[in-house]
């Protein structure tokens, strides 16, 4: 069975119509397809992220079949309007998995392509329980935290906002010693800097203004066994110094107290900021980073994990759908294109809270791309609000994302390089190529590149 988000199939075909039209039909059966529109176009990708290529047989340039040699172990089905059997055995012999006729019946295309990619694993089964990933840097991330989880250590956690730190840190508890006791967390950022101490270290009665009584702080309460502290970064330098003695001394001293107490915690800590950075501006203990970054994890951006971002959405949208009654519900294929081509900054918290604005929403079978109330950020950001963007690129009110891409692209291709227009619309060079063929907005080779 394919790992997850190994369902994709790249259509090589030179007719836009034909193409379109293919696209259209496999992302209605939960396939991701990218398009090209001869084989030079289709090695602009990595033919390996592929599980499959269908491809004309005549094309532009050479052949369709030539791109068996390239792709060796993807299936390959050729396609071809100019039926023979003689066509057809040659193919085979080149190493095609199969060979359709066109026009071709779509119930017979569909048998086709499902036979040679199998069912995908379900994501319901992650490496490390509460996450979801098969991007390299995710896999990395997984395997360290079998690693680093049994070993008591302490971990730092580096990433941001909404990228799942707390995930991180829970998988480490899960797989360490204490697993059978709580993890006591809180998040630095969420308690003011006068009463961060007492709520980290506790107090004795009197030892302020409306002590009325001893309280046992989160330290305590999490000897011998975990300690999670969110936004690390926030915290106040006083209760770097006493957590610093937690860490080298293994004891702890409430506040209004001359006593200490023995302590055995592990402490995961976790922050979206530059500790490092901090620290040369004396706002964090140096002494405390290093006890902290024995081992640092860092988690990706959303935005770097291209190939995790639909089977996420399809997650969050079978879970939501589930927990809130709903029928099984389906993206259309402008909402997958734009969950794609999003940047995310709210990361993968973003992600599930506007699938779920969705969910709830829709009263339809396929959730459309305005439920997910992104695309005018998505607009806004990428064209308007980011430095040095152009004038002539705000969007109009009634525009779609892809009439607003296309005015923007004739308008600056001109004056503009490739990287430029990337830049200003706030995607890569690699997207805005596959927008233009998606379009049939071929830059011109006299233009600048």
């Amino acid at each position: 069975m394919l790992p997850m988000g190994r369902r994709k199939i790249l259509i090589v075909e030179d007719e836009i119509v034909i193409r379109s039209s293919l696209k259209k039909f496999l992302e209605k059966q939960s396939f991701k397809v990218k398009e090209a529109g001869s084989v030079t176009e289709a090695l602009e990708f990595d033919l390996n992220q592929f599980s499959l290529i269908i491809t004309d047989l005549r094309l532009p340039g050479v052949t369709g079949t030539e791109i068996i040699k390239m792709a060796p172990g993807i299936p390959v089905v050729v396609m071809t309007s100019y039926a023979s059997v003689s066509s057809a055995v040659e193919a085979m012999k080149l190493g095609a998995a199969d060979y359709i006729v066109k026009p071709f019946d779509y119930d017979e295309l569909h048998r086709t392509v499902t036979d040679l990619i199998p069912e995908e694993a379900a994501p319901i089964a992650p490496p490390i329980a509460g996450m979801l990933g098969n991007c390299e840097a995710m896999q990395q991330l997984f395997d360290r935290i079998k690693k680093v989880a049994p070993t008591g250590t302490n971990v730092l956690i580096l990433g941001e906002s909404g990228t799942g730190k707390e995930l991180v840190a829970r998988a480490i508890h899960n797989g360490s010693a204490q697993h059978d006791k709580e993890m006591i967390s809180l998040n630095c950022a969420a308690i003011p800097d006068t009463l961060i101490e007492s709520e980290l270290f506790g107090h004795e009665k009197g030892a302020f203004t409306g002590a009325t009584s001893a309280r046992v702080g989160l330290v305590e309460a999490a000897d011998g066994g975990t300690l999670f502290l969110d936004e690390i970064g926030e915290l106040p330098l006083e209760a770097q110094a006493r957590l610093l003695r937690v860490l080298q001394e293994g004891e702890v001293r409430r506040v209004g107290s001359v006593a200490t107490k023995k302590v055995s915690v592990r402490l995961i800590a976790a922050t979206h900021r530059d500790l490092k950075t901090l620290t040369q501006k004396g706002e964090f203990r140096e002494d405390l980073y290093y006890r902290l970054n024995v081992v640092k994890l860092s988690l990706p951006p959303l935005r770097e994990r291209a190939d995790d971002i639909l089977p996420l959405a399809e997650h969050f949208l079978a879970e939501n759908c589930h927990h809130l009654g709903k029928p099984c519900l389906r993206f259309a294929p402008d909402t997958r294109a734009l969950i794609e081509s999003y940047q995310w900054p709210g990361n993968i918290r973003e992600l599930e809270n506007a699938i779920e604005r969705a969910v709830i929403l829709c009263e339809t079978e396929e959730i459309p791309p305005e439920l997910l109330a992104i695309e005018s950020e998505t607009v806004g950001s990428t064209a308007v609000e980011r430095p040095g963007a152009a004038p002539e690129a705000a969007p109009h009110d009634n525009l779609s994302l892809e009439d607003y891409f296309q005015q923007f692209v004739l308008a600056n291709q001109d004056s503009m390089t490739e990287t430029e227009l990337a830049q200003k619309l706030g995607i890569s060079r690699k997207a805005l190529w596959q927008k233009r063929q998606k379009l049939n907005l071929p830059r011109e080779r006299s233009r600048k590149v």
